[in-house]
C-alpha cells in the first residue's frame, strides 16, 4: 500500500515539475492570410476573425531586425554551407526536413521574441529525435558521452547554417548532455521495454488529441509513469511524510524522461513524434504566463480610487502595458492567464474596480502589437516559401475584453471541470465549496466564448 502511495505522489511531483519548464525562455504569437499594410492600418473593430499570415516585414520598428533590410520586403533566411566536426558517427541529411523545420522556428529575427513558445519547443523536439535517430542502430537509447558535444555542435552550426540564431543553446537553456541521458540509470532498449509497459505508452503517445491532452493528460501520464519505472525506486517514508532520499531525485526523473523521449521517437516517425512532442511542449507553456511583471505602483496609485473612466488612470495603465507590449508575442490562453495575473497584483494594491474595462484593455495588449493578433495556443511553425519569404499565424483577436480578476479567484484552470485532474483534498476547500463559484460566474460566459472560438482552428 505504502509503495503503491509513494509511486502515486513521485508520479505527482514528475508531472508538475513540467510547469518549471514554460517558465524559461520567452515567446510570441501572431496571425493567416495575405495582409497588407493599408488593412493593418485599420483593423477589424469587433469579434473574433480567421487567423491572419504575418510576415516578418510586419513587425514594428522596434523590434530587432536586420538593418539591412527594407521592412517593405519580404525576410528569407542566409543560408551556408556548415562547417562541421566531423566527428559525430551521423548522416545529418536523413533528418534534413526536421533541421530544416526547426532553423525556420529558431530565425534570427523571431527567436528573441518566441522562444517560449515557438523555438525552444521545436529545438527540444529536434533533439529527442536525433536521440531516436542516433540509437537506431544499436541497443542504447543515448548519445554516447564521448560523442554527445561534438553532436550537439554540428546540430547548433547547421541550424545557424540555415538562418537559427545564433546563440540556440543559451536561449533555450540546453546543453549537449540533454543528449546522454544524464543520471538515468536505464538507457538500453532492452531494459526500457523489460521495464516499461511500451505498448501503451505508444499508443497513448502516437496520436494525441491536441484539445483534450492539455487538459486530460494521457501522453504526460504514461511518460511520467515510464521514467518513474525506468529511475528506480528510492524513495523512503519518515513520520508518514514523503522524503526523496537524494536532493537530485527529480533531476533523475527528469533525465529519464529524455530517455522515455528517446524511445519514442525510436519507434515512430520524425514527423509523428515531432508532432506529439510539439502538442506536449504547448501543453505546458500554455498553463504559465511567461511575462514577468514589474510593480506597478504607479499604476496602482493613479487607479486606485477610481470608479469611472480616469485620465490619470488610463495613461498610467496604458504606459505600462506599452512596456509589456514590447517583450514578446504570447498565445491566447497565455494572454489570459497574465491579464489575470496582472489584474490581481493590481487589486492587492488597492485596485477594485476593472480598470481594464474602464480604459479598454484587450487581450492583445499583453503581446507584441502586429495587427493586434496573438499565437493560437496550438502548436505554430513559421513558414518558408520562395516568394513571401517567412510568415507566421496567429489569431486576429482584436477586442476580446482582458479578464478582470475577482476577489474570490486564488487561481484559474481553461480546462472544463470535468476534464480537469482532480485538485489534491484540502480542509479548507472541503469547508467552503462554493466560494470559488460565486467569483467564477461572471467570468464563465467569457471562458466559453473565447475557447468556442479556438475549437474553431
Amino acid at each position: 500500500m505504502g509503495g503503491s502511495i509513494c509511486h502515486q505522489f513521485l508520479l505527482l511531483i514528475l508531472l508538475l515539475s513540467g510547469l518549471q519548464e514554460s517558465l524559461s525562455p520567452e515567446t510570441h504569437f501572431a496571425s493567416s492570410q495575405e495582409v497588407s499594410i493599408s488593412e493593418m492600418a485599420t483593423p477589424p473593430s469587433t469579434g473574433i476573425f480567421y487567423p491572419i499570415q504575418i510576415s516578418p516585414s510586419m513587425i514594428p520598428p522596434y523590434l530587432p531586425q536586420n538593418e539591412s533590410s527594407s521592412p517593405m520586403y519580404p525576410n528569407f533566411p542566409q543560408t551556408y554551407e556548415p562547417v562541421l566536426t566531423g566527428k559525430c558517427p551521423i548522416n545529418f541529411s536523413a533528418i534534413s526536413t526536421i533541421l530544416t523545420k526547426t532553423a525556420s522556428d529558431c530565425s534570427s529575427w523571431l527567436a528573441p521574441l518566441a522562444a517560449n513558445v515557438i523555438c525552444c519547443p521545436q529545438f527540444n523536439s529536434l533533439l529527442y529525435i536525433f536521440q531516436g535517430f542516433y540509437s537506431s542502430s544499436s541497443d542504447k537509447l543515448v548519445v554516447q558521452m564521448a560523442v554527445a558535444s561534438d553532436c550537439f555542435s554540428d546540430i547548433v552550426s547547421i541550424l545557424v547554417s540555415r538562418g537559427a540564431i545564433n546563440g540556440i543553446p543559451s536561449l533555450c537553456s540546453i546543453k549537449s548532455s540533454n543528449l546522454t541521458g544524464g543520471s538515468c540509470p536505464v538507457n538500453d532498449v532492452a531494459t526500457f521495454e523489460m521495464t516499461v509497459n511500451t505498448r501503451k505508452l505508444l499508443d497513448l503517445c502516437a496520436s494525441i488529441d491536441p484539445l483534450k491532452e492539455c487538459c486530460r493528460p494521457l501522453c504526460q501520464h504514461a511518460i511520467a509513469e515510464a521514467a518513474l519505472r525506468i529511475s528506480g525506486g528510492q524513495i523512503s517514508i519518515d513520520d508518514n511524510k514523503y522524503v526523496v532520499s537524494q536532493s537530485s531525485r527529480i533531476n533523475v526523473l527528469n533525465d529519464c524522461k529524455g530517455v522515455v523521449y528517446s524511445y519514442i521517437s525510436r519507434k515512430l516517425s520524425s514527423d509523428t513524434a515531432d508532432t506529439s512532442f510539439r502538442i506536449l511542449s504547448s501543453c505546458k507553456v500554455n498553463k504559465v504566463c511567461p511575462l514577468k511583471f514589474e510593480q506597478p505602483v504607479k499604476v496602482i496609485n493613479a487607479c486606485r480610487n477610481v470608479a469611472a473612466p480616469s485620465s490619470s488612470c488610463c495613461n498610467s495603465l496604458n504606459m505600462y502595458i506599452s512596456g509589456i507590449q514590447k517583450k514578446m508575442l504570447i498565445t491566447n490562453k497565455q494572454a489570459i492567464l497574465c491579464a489575470t495575473l496582472f489584474g490581481s497584483m493590481l487589486r492587492k494594491g488597492g485596485v477594485m474596480e476593472n480598470v481594464y474595462e474602464l480604459c479598454d484593455v484587450d487581450l492583445k495588449n499583453f503581446s507584441i502589437q502586429v495587427s493586434g493578433c496573438l499565437l493560437r495556443s496550438l502548436p505554430s511553425d513559421l513558414v518558408f516559401d520562395n516568394s513571401s519569404g517567412l510568415s507566421f499565424i496567429c489569431d486576429l483577436t482584436d477586442n476580446i475584453a482582458a479578464p478582470w480578476p475577482t476577489s474570490s479567484m486564488q487561481s484559474m484552470s481553461l480546462c472544463p471541470p470535468e476534464m480537469s485532474l482532480p485538485a489534491l483534498p484540502s480542509s479548507e476547500t472541503a469547508k467552503n465549496p462554493g466560494s470559488l463559484r460565486v467569483g467564477l460566474e461572471r467570468f464563465v460566459p467569457f471562458l466559453v466564448f473565447v475557447l468556442g472560438a479556438l475549437m474553431l482552428y
